[in-house]
């Protein structure tokens, strides 16, 4: 592992990162994830882990394994989004590699996103292809898409792998195994700490795209992903956050046209999500969202007026980034869009 020295270069022929894995009840999975990152080709790199609020020995083994590992303990848990702003801010590196310790890097994942990075010069986020940890055959999810009616999906999740075999650009990076430009990141304030956990990466993906930053979903970078691992999947504590910081990114970065018109929708699924509570066992979690995500709105619209102060491109343009296919949001399925990029330029899983 080399720490990198040259910050500020990012026109560097052998980019720089600093992986930042946040820790919370990862004892069964972060010795994994670090010896992932052993085996890397590309060794230009840090590791900031935050501990936090582990309690689980994991973060003291992580750190007697590998010395070099810098670790950040911050009071207790302080939620996803705080804990990478914590550590992004004390990167050295130009970009970011956000890594969750139960996301297993193949060992060309750094070396993929180096070349894209040269590929690529005009995007300043990557996503990773995940592949589930249990059977790597199937994809965990191939990038971030954003419905109007504010839901958002990993693409492709369950679906062969073998189908994901170039480069494209989607809505977004999954957080699970994403990388930023780290001078962008900060200029749009990082993650929103007011969602602790779950779409905080789809919020930031959103004020991104209004600034118009592009995403490129990586083929060939590939990390095995468990996921829920520290939550556990299809808890009321996943119910209650996908549901509140849904409301709150729908508000915060739908441009002033497309809020007005899908508003009303966005209402009424809530609603008919709420009806069927009582039928899925869900709905204290969901109701209990609902109110917490309205009682912040005031906040949430002064937030909004910031984002929107900031965008850079036009409605139209926003909408054209969002996935309307109905279809595609019930299937989970992709929506890779492709690249403006000559022929020789195309990298491929081949």
């Amino acid at each position: 592992m080399t720490v990198p020295t040259n910050a500020g270069d990012m026109t560097s022929a052998d980019p720089e990162f600093s992986i930042i894995i946040v820790a919370y009840k990862s004892a069964p999975v972060l010795a994994r994830c670090l010896s992932a990152l052993d085996r890397q080709s590309h060794r230009s790199f840090e590791i900031l882990i935050v501990d936090n609020g582990a309690n689980d020995g994991a973060v003291d083994d992580a750190r007697k394994r590998n010395p070099e590992v810098r670790v950040l303990t911050p009071d207790g848990n302080i939620g996803f989004a705080a804990a990478n702003n914590l550590a992004a801010r004390e990167a050295k590196a130009d970009w970011l590699a956000l890594l969750n310790p139960d996301a297993f890097a193949g060992p060309d994942w750094l070396a993929g996103i180096s070349a894209a990075i040269r590929d690529y010069p005009g995007a300043t986020m990557f996503g990773s292809t995940q592949l589930r940890a249990e059977n790597s055959e199937l994809l965990d999810g191939a990038g971030d898409h954003y419905h109007p009616l504010g839901l958002a999906w990993r693409g492709g999740e369950g679906d062969p792998a073998e189908t994901v075999d170039r480069d494209a650009e989607v809505f977004g990076p999954c957080a699970a195994a994403a990388v930023y430009r780290r001078d962008v990141f900060e200029r749009a304030g990082g993650f929103a700490e007011r969602f602790f956990c779950y779409y905080e990466d789809v919020d930031l993906a959103f004020r991104l795209r209004l600034a118009g930053e592009t995403c490129v979903q990586l083929a060939a970078a590939r990390v095995e992903h468990v996921g829920s691992s520290a939550a556990g999947g299809g808890s009321d504590f996943i119910r209650y956050h996908v549901t509140r910081n849904r409301v709150w990114t729908f508000v915060r970065c739908m441009p002033g046209p497309l809020l007005a018109l899908l508003a009303p929708s966005l209402a009424v699924t809530l609603i008919a999500r709420l009806c069927l509570g009582p039928v899925t066992g869900d709905f204290a979690s969901r109701w209990r969202a609902v109110v917490d995500a309205s009682a912040a709105l005031s906040e949430v619209w002064n937030e909004r007026r910031v984002i929107q102060s900031r965008r850079r491109i036009g409605a139209l343009a926003v909408a054209r980034l969002m996935t309307w296919s109905v279809g595609k949001l019930i299937l989970r399925a992709r929506d890779a869009r492709a690249l403006p990029v000559d022929d020789d330029r195309e990298r491929s899983t081949r």
